[in-house]
């Protein structure tokens, strides 16, 4: 009679830790989605790809190591323009630092929406309006996590280790548990932080990034004609 007792109590811890655990809710996380496109690659454009990636790879920075800035002009909504400043810090995460230079070198920003923008969390950006751009930035490699993602410092969105390519994500607020999760900021708004908690919030999740990979900015024009977006970056003097 004791064991059966201690059977039917075993059977209900069982059920109850079972319960509590996928109800736990899932904390978001800023993430690079894979897509249709990019796996319909053709077996050769695959092993071209791969190389390239390698050769990418194996090169050093070559950027100074001073830090400088970077003045985003951005188009909050309809009738408001504004700007803000990102200080980069190469000590940091130096290879972050200089794919970032290399972007607004390349006027990559221009254009790019705000796609992912979740109250209390972040603002996500750095998927091209033109899908064609995407190809010619391969992954690099993770930088060690030094400085940690505080309000106000910017990191590489990532998919997995080592696969940073040109999405990014500006704190709202102190996410420190991304650290753990190898997210290395490489910089911070140091002016018009104001200016990115007013980035549009309404479609927080929506815009998917397979689509925008696909379509570009006709997709997110059609589908989210609100959300904000980068006019230009201007390199700091």
């Amino acid at each position: 009679k004791g064991v059966g007792i201690l059977m039917v109590m075993a059977a209900i811890g069982l059920f109850i830790f079972l319960f509590s655990g996928s109800s736990t809710k899932r904390q978001p996380r800023p993430t690079e989605s894979a897509t249709v496109e990019h796996r319909s690659h053709s077996v050769e454009q695959r092993a071209d790809n791969a190389a390239e990636h390698a050769s990418q790879l194996d090169k050093p920075a070559t950027r100074p190591d001073g830090d400088w800035t970077a003045r985003f002009h951005v188009q909050l909504s309809e009738d408001r323009h504004a700007s803000f400043v990102i200080q980069v810090h190469p000590s940091w995460a130096p290879l972050g630092a200089a794919r970032f230079r290399e972007l607004v070198d390349a006027k990559f920003f221009d254009e790019c929406r705000f796609f992912r923008v979740v109250p209390n969390f972040m603002a996500q950006f750095g998927i091209s309006g033109i899908p064609e751009e995407r190809r010619n930035w391969p992954k690099i490699q993770d930088d060690p996590v030094t400085h940690g993602n505080k309000r106000a410092t910017i990191s590489f969105a990532t998919s997995g280790a080592n696969s940073r390519t040109t999405q990014m994500f500006i704190n709202f607020k102190d996410n420190r548990r991304l650290d753990s999760q190898g997210f290395a900021a490489f910089g911070e708004v140091v002016e018009g932080m104001d200016v990115v908690d007013s980035i549009n919030k309404e479609y927080r999740e929506q815009p998917k990034q397979g689509k925008i990979h696909a379509k570009g900015n006709a997709y997110l024009k059609t589908e989210f004609p609100r959300l904000s977006y980068i006019q230009t970056v201007e390199i700091g003097r």
